[in-house]
């Protein structure tokens, strides 16, 4: 048995780490000059000569592709196949001529190739650089699938309220086209944060024909900007400093799945126009490079920005702004979703026993009071957190009030910077949250002379979201 060390490689070589190729090959001649070439093209190699010694190879070498010759001095390779196959290896069988029912035998056992011989050396390197391209997308692609179905698994909008069923409907025909349109609608998710943009989403995806395609998201807050243009259109090698290697982008990589732009407000300007003509000519092209690639994935984006205002004022592009908005979902703020708070809260509760192996939650009757009277700014991420820590924290078998530890619900109603004197309810006389909220809203649009982007700011929330409140409260400009 013979180990053929390598030496240093390059920079380049170090982006990855090396394959190792066993080759088990009688011809020592034949089988040094394949170690010569594989290791110059950065292989780590190990050459035996028959099968005992490809056994214990298996086991200390580890391979992760075998170059295998069937007619053996102990045997025939066909006998190796499953072995080698059980153990994750790559296979290439090498017959010679005449022994073509060898090679059809070893594909049936699980190689993934065969050479003739004899055999140039270049269309080897090229037949092991081929198969080792495309164990690492099968690879990929299980992760990816492996990944998906998980994330997938309890992707559900819950809510009993008329708001979620409408918002169930509006993604089940949204989904619909996307299965019978050539060239998908592009939607557009708004809401406050919290409020599940991104289930949406994936509920968008997961309600297609191609819903085992991958989903890829892209938090386009965190992605740093100088990093932004090269992860999402991908470069080929040498398009800038320290680009050793050919790279696709997030928007290749979702195939003819969904590609869902996240907090989308925050692409800047410069790419702003760059993905604009993805949208258009549904083509991308890798920085440094001269050739398009078709895009057929379906593009989803979500912000909790307004970016109708956005737009007037020129930090966004009016143009993509209406390229997205070919369809829109507004998620609602879990105030305004009637009873939903206490299911929610039910449903995290039990999925934290579940996670840490707890007891079945109770909330005393304080608690659910609290959690119905609560206006949750954070929305149902700040539920779900809540839930779960009081659920965590909770010593008394059920979650009580105290345990949610929320802020008191007065101090929320009270919005003394809005609400004027004519506005605060009389002592005798009380007044719902409802009223209160329908209040501030004509107030607001009072002091902004009804122009509606001027009331949403003064409130701190965007236009999308007062118009909804609007619609809700029957206010009409």
């Amino acid at each position: 048995m013979q180990l053929a060390h390598t030496q240093q490689e390059p920079v380049s070589r170090l982006v990855k780490q090396q394959s190792k190729v066993l080759i088990v090959e009688d011809e020592t001649l034949f089988a040094r000059a394949i170690v010569r070439r594989l290791q110059k093209a950065g292989y780590e190699c190990l050459h035996v000569e028959n099968l005992l010694a490809a056994s214990a190879a298996l086991r200390q070498f580890s391979p992760d592709m075998v170059l295998l010759d069937m007619r053996l001095p102990d045997g025939n390779g066909l006998d190796l196949i499953p072995d080698l196959v059980a153990k994750n290896a790559t296979v290439i069988v090498m017959t010679a001529y005449g022994e073509m029912s060898d090679a059809v035998n070893a594909i049936k056992l699980g190689a993934i190739d065969y050479l003739k011989k004899p055999i140039d050396l270049e269309e080897l390197l090229l037949a092991v650089q081929k198969a080792e391209a495309a164990t690492h997308q099968s690879a990929s692609l299980d992760y990816s699938r492996q990944r998906n179905a998980h994330a997938a698994e309890g992707v559900e909008l819950l809510g009993d309220s008329l708001v979620v069923q409408q918002i169930k409907s509006q993604i089940q025909r949204i989904s619909q086209l996307v299965s019978s349109d050539a060239v998908p609608p592009t939607v557009l998710i708004g809401g406050e944060t919290g409020t599940g943009k991104d289930v949406a989403a994936r509920l968008l995806h997961l309600s297609c024909a191609n819903k085992d395609k991958p989903f890829v998201h892209v938090d386009c807050a965190s992605l740093p900007t100088e990093l932004m243009e090269s992860e999402l259109f991908g470069y080929e090698k040498g398009a800038f400093t320290g680009a050793q290697n050919s790279r696709p982008g997030l928007i290749e990589a979702a195939e003819d799945g969904t590609l869902f732009l996240d907090e989308i407000g925050e692409l800047p300007l410069t790419l702003q126009a760059k993905l604009l003509n993805v949208l258009e000519r549904r083509v991308v092209r890798r920085l440094g490079s001269t050739k398009e690639r078709a895009v057929p994935a379906r593009f989803v984006a979500a912000t909790n920005r307004d970016l109708h205002e956005m737009s007037q004022a020129g930090r966004f592009r009016q143009d993509l702004y209406y390229r997205l908005n070919v369809m829109s979902i507004h998620m609602p703020p879990l105030r305004d979703r009637e009873d939903d708070a206490m299911l929610l809260a039910k449903h995290f509760a039990a999925q934290t026993a579940r996670r840490y192996g707890l007891a079945s939650p109770n909330f005393s009757a304080d608690a659910i009071t609290r959690i119905k009277q609560y206006t949750w700014p954070g929305n149902v991420r700040e539920l779900r957190h809540q839930v779960s820590r009081a659920m965590l924290l909770s010593n008394e078998g059920y979650i009580s009030a105290k345990d949610l530890a929320l802020p008191n619900v007065q101090a929320e109603v009270s919005l003394p910077e809005v609400a004027t004197p004519m506005m605060m309810p009389q002592v005798n006389k009380p007044v719902t949250l409802k009223e209160a909220e329908r209040d501030i809203l004509l107030k607001a649009l009072d002091d902004a002379e009804y122009n509606v982007s001027r009331a949403a700011r003064k409130l701190g929330i965007t236009r999308m979201t007062m118009r909804y409140r609007m619609d809700k409260h029957k206010i009409s400009v």
